[in-house]
């Protein structure tokens, strides 16, 4: 039986980034031993920044009440996370804050299209764009390259990207996920029955999906 995994997340989340890396470690533990498909599913944490973005301090200080040298802190905590767990992020960090939708309907189109192995291909890029290129997101031959990059086809991103295409749908599996609850990102369900929140270190996804399998084994 495979396991359904729906990843809850944005790009401009770097916790998300260290908890994909997690779970992409704690995947290749198992192996072939629990087939297992990631289906990457959209949240904004800043769906109203306008185009420009905003500096990533004076976003992160007002976001959350802390000075600079707290914020860069934690930002060099979560850098070192991250690249214990393949996601090397940008030597001087990210310089702005963007809005996210875009690569959000790009998501949903290699989903849609293509298939989950892409869809995650093109998550992996896109997180590298904004984490460790660390490029203007609002630039959208930026994500392009990643579209690119994932082996997908340029040619239709570009029309999904100059047109309105899924944005009713990324909108709605949005509210969909914050009607269930969903309130921070990385949230991870399992199955559809099973929530893991958080960036999650390798060993605790593993022991969850090992524990999960065994438990639809006897039940079924």
């Amino acid at each position: 039986m495979t396991i359904k995994i729906d990843y809850v997340s944005d790009i401009a989340c770097p916790w998300c980034a260290v908890g994909l890396g997690g779970l992409e470690i704690a995947l290749k533990n198992i192996g072939d031993e629990i087939p297992v498909e990631i289906h990457f599913q959209p949240f904004e944490l800043n769906p109203h920044m306008p185009p420009g973005g905003q500096e990533v301090f004076e976003h992160l200080t007002q976001k959350y009440g802390k000075t600079v040298a707290e914020v860069r802190a934690t930002q060099e905590n979560i850098k070192a996370r991250a690249a214990a767990v393949g996601y090397p992020f940008h030597p001087e960090g990210r310089k702005h804050v963007y809005n996210t939708f875009n690569a959000h309907r790009l998501l949903y189109w290699a989903g849609l299209e293509h298939d989950p192995a892409a869809q995650h291909r093109l998550k992996r890029e896109l997180l590298i764009t904004y984490f460790t290129l660390a490029v203007d997101l609002d630039d959208k031959s930026n994500l392009i390259a990643a579209v690119e990059r994932a082996g997908l086809d340029t040619a239709r991103a570009k029309s999904i990207l100059e047109s309105e295409e899924f944005k009713a749908e990324v909108l709605a599996q949005e509210q969909k996920y914050t009607s269930m609850g969903i309130h921070s990102v990385p949230s991870i369900i399992i199955n559809d029955q099973y929530l893991l929140q958080g960036a999650q270190p390798p060993e605790a996804f593993e022991q969850a999906l090992r524990q999960i399998a065994a438990e639809s084994a006897q039940n079924a």
